[in-house]
């Protein structure tokens, strides 16, 4: 996953992280997290395939909100 970002153009790079933290942030989850991840590695792909402007709808179409149980744990694990 890092390696797919890291040959991202800068600006795509800022892109990319900036639309993860904007869909992590509204859907309480952490970016390190899995779902965190598994938005990360959705955007990078998204982004090599043109999905640019559209970035941030685009993730939050495909995965929706993470899973109550998920958002749980995290919060538990942060405390």
């Amino acid at each position: 996953m890092l390696q797919s970002l890291i040959t991202l153009p800068d600006q795509d790079i800022e892109l990319v992280v900036t639309a993860v933290r904007q869909w992590c942030t509204k859907n309480h989850c952490e970016i390190d997290s899995n779902e965190g991840r598994r938005a990360l590695t959705l955007a990078i792909d998204l982004v090599q395939n043109s999905a640019r402007d559209t970035l941030l709808q685009s993730l939050t179409e495909r995965l929706g909100p993470p899973p109550p149980s998920q958002i749980d744990a995290e919060r538990s694990a942060a405390r």
